[in-house]
């Protein structure tokens, strides 16, 4: 559930960005990682430690949705004013969501979840946080953020890629019964 608190501190930070410039985008950065903390602990604590509780996968995949949406709309806050700006943001969104459910649904079919990317979270995650961190010094030197927005276009296309490749590979195993 931490990890939504540091979602949310990346939303902030983005909002923050939009008008005070470089530093609140290294702090966007460094929230997205240490969400990512936050779910490698609570993974290895309950695998690991044995500590999974009954409803852990709620709590594994919930937090996980908020947090990306929370992320992805503060990315969409600082690209407002680029050419589509937070419609780009809202189709990277629904996409991560779409990514993350056909995952899920293989599941629900019977197949191990498949993790296959090329924009599994953890990549949409990476390329958001790089694409922050050179956005910072980009904005600290240039007063831009297109490498921001070039990493929410790399996002998108590969989510759907990711999307519809998950898909694929579910309709062949249904195919295969």
């Amino acid at each position: 559930m931490l990890s939504i608190v540091f979602a949310v501190g990346a939303t902030a930070a983005y909002y923050m960005a939009s008008s005070d410039g470089w530093i609140w985008l290294t702090v966007a950065a460094a929230c997205i990682q240490l969400r990512l903390l936050c779910n490698l602990l609570d993974g290895l604590l309950a695998i690991e430690g044995g500590l999974k509780s009954k409803t852990g996968d709620l709590y594994n995949e919930v937090p996980d949705r908020f947090g990306d949406i929370a992320i992805m709309l503060g990315v969409g806050l600082v690209l407002r004013p680029m050419p589509y700006g937070m419609t780009l943001a809202w189709c990277m969104i629904v996409i991560a969501v779409l990514t993350a459910y056909v995952r899920l649904l293989g599941g629900s079919l019977g197949f191990p979840q498949d993790f296959v990317g090329p924009m599994a979270k953890q990549h949409r995650m990476f390329t958001l946080t790089l694409g922050t961190l050179i956005a910072a010094g980009e904005q600290a030197f240039r007063g831009t953020v297109l490498t921001l927005y070039v990493a929410a276009w790399v996002v998108t296309i590969g989510a759907a890629f990711t999307f519809a490749r998950r898909l694929a590979r579910i309709a062949r195993q249904l195919e295969a019964r």
